[in-house]
């Protein structure tokens, strides 16, 4: 047993000694957490807009409006909106010269500017932009309706400050009838983002420590190891075993620091954990087969990375499965991640048990009884050609 928990330190130590690895286990997995959260989540901002104006009534009513609505405005110069725009930095653009700005205090019609980005979101962020403009039109109406009946322009704009701060605006209560969509509608921001990048991080990191194996049969280690008192049974489970610490502790990381720093929810935790165990056992047995069947760290590396990523996006790691067709979603159930990401979903969105969650783990199960058969079975080849 003290040789296999050797065995399983040292390609720990081996792993951790690269410090390119240090920030891919500990730092990347939490920005990609909070950078989808806040992409996505419901902290969301409703687009980007450059409001370029001199700064006037107009301007300063567009822009209050804009903000009202969530929109992040901006007041840059136009040659710099223009090219923000063109970089994918903004949603939209509207220039307010002096003309404009003359045109709305004597009442006339007002025709401003607008540029559109090229976003997904340009579209939507345009009609909002139409709408604040459809406000600050219609205050400029109450206005004058006021002073055509004699009140002074102090006074008006006072009288409607009031009305706004006393109006109570329209409360829209959505009831959703689509039980996937009331299951995301009770999570939190992060939540979703964590589970799929945990999932994503566990199998690329265990994954990536393939190349240490590798570096061990170049360099003459596994020979040397061989030729103690040690077993090749041993050498075996101690390299699967550290294979599995790597993605287990990377998972419990990920899980740890998600929910102290952005709060995610993860269920019943113990549950949890023990999804992440079983998932890293699949991956461990991947990672045994891949650094046995390639000879060199760089191929091993773009394996990995490549088709960690590809076997993600299929697992449902960055969009939900439940919005996947038919035919992917039977694609999917092939994939590992697919299966983890059931499990989390069960305990996340569903409030799931054990037996909630029993299907998914014992196909994962499963799935690594038969990677890591057949990673014994080509590590135990290449040592006999090694000795």
């Amino acid at each position: 047993m003290s040789s296999v928990l050797t065995v399983a330190g040292l390609e720990l130590k081996r792993f951790l000694r690269d410090r390119s690895n240090i920030f891919f286990v500990f730092i990347f997995p939490l920005l990609l957490v909070g950078m989808i959260g806040l992409q996505f989540g419901e902290g969301a901002t409703s687009g980007r807009v450059a409001v370029v104006g001199m700064g006037g009534a107009l301007t300063e009513r567009l822009t209050d409006q804009l903000e009202a609505q969530d929109v992040v405005v901006s007041t840059p110069t136009w040659e710099e909106a223009e090219a923000r725009l063109a970089r994918g930095r903004l949603d939209a653009a509207v220039r307010i010269d002096d003309a404009d700005e003359e045109a709305a205090a004597s009442g006339d019609a007002v025709a401003l500017e607008l540029v559109r980005g090229s976003s997904t979101s340009a579209q939507v962020v345009e009609q909002e932009l139409r709408a604040a403009l459809d406000a600050v039109r219609s205050e400029r109406a109450q206005r004058a309706a006021l002073e055509s009946q004699g009140v002074s322009e102090a006074e008006a704009t006072e009288a409607l400050a009031e009305a706004r701060a006393l109006a109570v605006a329209p409360r829209v209560e959505i009831t959703s009838t689509d039980e996937f969509s009331r299951e995301f509608d009770s999570l939190g921001q992060f939540d979703y983002g964590a589970s799929g990048q945990l999932l994503l991080f566990v199998f690329l990191t265990t994954l990536s420590g393939a190349t240490t194996m590798i570096q061990a049969r170049r360099l003459g280690v596994v020979r040397r190891m061989l030729s103690t008192p040690m077993t090749s049974t041993q050498l075996i489970l101690g390299s699967t075993l550290g294979r599995w610490a790597l993605g287990l502790f990377q998972g419990a990381y990920i899980m740890a620091a998600s929910s102290l720093l952005f709060g995610v929810q993860w269920g019943n935790l113990a549950l949890a954990v023990l999804v992440v165990a079983v998932f890293a056992l699949v991956a461990a047995g991947a990672a045994m087969l891949l650094g046995t069947l390639v000879e060199n760290e760089g191929p091993a590396v773009g394996v990995a990375v490549g088709g960690g990523l590809v076997l993600a996006a299929l697992g449902g790691s960055m969009f939900p499965l439940d919005l996947f067709p038919e035919t992917m979603r039977r694609v999917a159930n092939a994939v590992p991640h697919a299966w983890g990401s059931e499990a989390f979903a069960d305990l996340q969105r569903r409030g799931g048990g054990l037996v909630d969650i029993a299907p998914e783990l014992g196909v994962l199960a499963a799935m690594a009884a038969v990677l890591l058969a057949l990673g014994a079975w080509s590590l135990r080849r290449s040592l006999a050609r090694a000795m």
